[in-house]
């Protein structure tokens, strides 16, 4: 199974981005969407695959929260 997981937009350059997830930094490829810094984007295998609002993104990412609690 894979899953998309959202992150914050930080930076652009080009088509790349570092995108903050709950606080880690990664360099995500951009070029299949139009993200600016503070747009939150769903990513996939390295690559953002949408953008999304950010209460869709902190629906998901407060999911994510509980399942790892849960564990």
């Amino acid at each position: 199974m894979c899953i998309a997981i959202p992150g914050k937009v930080v930076s652009v350059h080009e088509n790349n981005a570092k995108v903050d997830f709950s606080g880690s930094l990664f360099d995500i490829n951009i070029g299949l969407v139009s993200a600016a810094p503070g747009d939150y984007v769903l990513v996939h295998a390295g690559c953002a695959i949408e953008v999304m609002a950010q209460e869709k993104a902190d629906e998901i990412i407060s999911i994510f929260a509980e399942l790892d609690a849960v564990q």
